[in-house]
């Protein structure tokens, strides 16, 4: 994990993820890429239909680079080598190009809401970039001071679809020496036998060279709050989850996860399109 890129608007809930980026990297010994996106009203209009003039453009960069400066000087990012990226373009844009230039390996943002059971970072923009984004997004939802991925959950229908990003996952996991806890959710209305369930997950374990890793069934109303029961139930670090490019998060069990899930659960999500 040589690159983490960490977009920032330089809220305290872009801090929580650079905090954690700095954990991970002091670790990994890897770069963090600091990226704040600047979309200013002259991308959109001219000077004579209301966009920005010159002289404003250059003040707001002028400001964005101090802020960038300011954040870099955390005492948490010591010793830790961070670059900085200020770009104008549009947020979703921006964030896949400077991904793609410098080979970025994680993209971790951070998330905040009203009520401790948080709405993503920079509104729609975080829905979409983890919807989009061909890179694993680590959504982390508040301050944590010793990040840990020693358990994460992965739930799935272990279909032929979910090979790809489960392949993902297990790239993601080598960094950290994860134990993978293998989840199928049946509901009321996605009920299966058991046996059937056993052998789609035993079958889809085949394919890969596991170790550290378990299998569960877990009954619930729905699939969100299965996920999220069950990963309270052994205390998961992160929730792994699919999405699909398409449609936003991706179909499992025959069905699809509302987007509430990244919304809802209160530990980290790291997503991996499918």
């Amino acid at each position: 994990m040589k690159r983490i890129l960490v977009p920032t608007d330089f809220s305290e809930h872009a801090e929580d993820a650079l905090k954690v980026a700095a954990q991970i990297a002091r670790k990994h010994n890897s770069e963090i890429i600091l990226l704040h996106m600047l979309e200013l009203p002259s991308q959109m209009n001219d000077a004579i239909t209301g966009g920005a003039s010159i002289p404003e453009t250059m003040l707001f960069m002028k400001k964005a680079n101090e802020m960038l400066d300011k954040a870099t000087e955390k005492p948490y990012l010591q010793d830790i080598s961070v670059t900085e990226i200020l770009k104008m373009d549009k947020i979703i844009h921006g964030i896949s190009q400077v991904s793609k230039e410098n080979n970025i390996d994680l993209i971790i943002m951070g998330s905040h809401g009203s009520s401790g059971v948080e709405e993503l970072l920079i509104g729609s923009n975080t829905e979409k970039v983890v919807r989009n984004s061909d890179i694993p997004v680590l959504v982390i939802k508040k301050d944590i001071l010793n990040f840990s991925a020693s358990t994460i959950v992965f739930a799935s229908d272990f279909t032929e679809e979910s090979k790809k990003p489960f392949e993902k996952l297990l790239n993601f996991t080598q960094f950290f020496d994860s134990k993978i806890h293998l989840v199928t959710i049946c509901t009321p209305n996605s009920f299966k036998p058991t046996h059937v369930v056993e052998k789609a997950m035993k079958d889809f374990v085949k394919q890969f060279s596991l170790t550290n890793y378990s299998t569960h069934i877990y009954n619930d109303t729905n699939i969100e709050k299965g996920i999220i029961n069950f990963s309270n139930s052994i205390n998961a670090d992160i929730i792994g989850m699919c999405t699909h490019g398409r449609t936003g998060f991706a179909h499992f069990f025959n069905g699809s996860i509302s987007e509430g899930l990244v919304n809802h659960a209160s530990r980290p999500v790291i997503t991996f399109k499918i």
